[in-house]
């Protein structure tokens, strides 16, 4: 069967510079200055002091922020001419964190974006040098551009469960999604866990539902369901769209009780002490889990689509590294900039950050990686796969969503699936948040 790839990537941020919002936690400066310099000074020789550069990251996986942490410990401790400052968000949105530090003139040096496209049309992002766009097998561009340096690709849903408890249950992973509704009831039946654990306190974490119910139900019959959207042929009262909700109102009565309040951080817990036997989530599980409990079996599998097809997310990403404008302004911090991603992406330091996310290195020298068997799994999955792409808001070009407009169609999901509102007045809602926020972005009208 052809495999359709769906290249877009990124985006759902401010289309106008931001304004300004606070964050709850705190915010500071990590990683120390480097005591041993191994190189040489290429930011300047006229600079008496180290160029020092700030950088922001998604710190939310503890062990994403553990490695990104340590990868700039290894290149300040190289280098005594530049020191990369880490500001952390302590786990806050992501996207409210880049926003403060924009609106009080604080925006960082390198982010890690996942809203290139955005970021882009604000003017706020730096094109990459052509040998570091070189670097990569399957670089994203804007407008014949690369912006960002992808340290993995789209990160891969799945689910992962507790094998032990499917074996001494006579339980199998299931071949089509009716098979794997039988088995959420069948876990449901035997009332000793929970069939599913979601943690939706965390509203991106309900899009992994989302965005699979979604892509089986909506885009499966018409992939430019949100082009057409912005052409006014189509509309959320679709009737496709109606059938995404009710699938994910039956879906959501196998998690548990306490799912909207659950965060993401404590997903991982419901398995390993046996009060949920199975997640939906990212590759990352695979990896996080274990390093939790080492004695936890666990286990993985895609979700066939109701029509037999697989469709899953991954492929290249837009997601990665980003110079901002501002600090490309400045010769020596672009400089000191352009060599952390280059150290970063060296093969031998690369090397380090693949093995402790277990991920799939994206760059053309790739590092050896002795992968899992489930790493493996995944792998083979993705590529039998009838589909691949991202999620439905890391589309670019016809297909990007307005700014805050995956939030929004989050918060009303949640309302449906809590049962504060029917889905005649979801739809409603969700049409006239679309109309709204189409009048100042809408990428079909020039200018916008």
């Amino acid at each position: 069967m052809k495999k359709r790839y769906t290249t877009g990537i990124a985006i759902i941020i401010w289309t106008l510079l931001v304004t300004g919002c606070g964050i709850s936690g705190q915010s500071g400066e990590e990683a120390s200055r480097g005591k041993n310099g191994q190189e040489e000074n290429r930011i300047g020789e006229q600079s008496a002091e180290p160029v020092e550069i700030s950088f922001v990251y998604a710190d939310g996986d503890e062990m994403g922020k553990a490695a990104m942490l340590e990868m700039v410990n290894r290149f300040n401790e190289q280098h005594e001419d530049i020191v990369v400052r880490v500001k952390p968000g302590n786990g806050n949105p992501y996207d409210e964190i880049l926003k403060t530090l924009e609106s009080v003139g604080e925006f960082p040096d390198i982010l890690e974006t996942y809203n290139v496209a955005a970021y882009v049309r604000a003017g706020m992002l730096a094109e990459l040098p052509e040998d570091i766009a070189a670097l990569f097998k399957n670089p994203v561009s804007i407008d014949g551009k690369v912006y960002t340096a992808p340290q993995s690709n789209n990160n891969t849903l799945g689910i992962v469960y507790n094998k032990r408890y499917f074996a001494e249950n006579g339980l199998e992973e299931p071949r089509t999604y009716d098979e794997f509704k039988e088995l959420c009831r069948r876990i449901g039946e035997m009332g000793d866990m929970y069939p599913l654990v979601v943690g939706a306190q965390d509203l991106w974490h309900i899009g992994f539902w989302f965005h699979k119910i979604y892509s089986d139900q909506v885009t499966s019959l018409d992939p430019d369901f949100i082009m057409h959207c912005y052409e006014g042929s189509r509309d959320f009262s679709d009737i496709s769209f109606r059938r995404a909700l009710e699938e994910m109102r039956e879906m959501i009565q196998y998690a548990q009780p306490e799912w909207a309040t659950t965060p993401d951080a404590q997903v991982a817990s419901y398995l390993i002490q046996g009060r949920a036997a199975m997640l939906y989530s990212g590759g990352h599980m695979l990896l996080t889990i274990p390093n939790l409990d080492s004695d936890f079996e666990i286990g993985w599998f895609a979700i066939p689509s109701p029509d037999g097809k697989l469709r899953m997310t991954g492929g290249a990403a837009a997601n990665g590294f980003a110079i901002s404008a501002e600090a490309a302004r400045n010769p020596d911090r672009k400089a000191a900039a352009e060599e952390f991603i280059r150290f970063f992406f060296a093969k031998e330091n690369y090397q380090y950050y693949c093995d402790a996310r277990d991920i799939v290195p994206t760059t053309v020298d790739a590092p050896e990686r002795q992968y899992s068997d489930l790493m493996k799994k995944m792998m083979e999955a993705l590529e039998s796969s009838d589909e691949v792409g991202p999620m439905w808001n890391n589309e670019i070009g016809n297909r990007e969503l307005p700014f805050d407009f995956r939030n929004f169609t989050y918060k009303t999901v949640i309302e449906v699936l809590q049962g504060k509102r029917d889905i005649d007045s979801a739809c409603e809602e969700i049409n006239k948040i679309w109309e709204s926020s189409t009048r100042s972005f809408n990428p079909l009208k020039k200018g916008q």
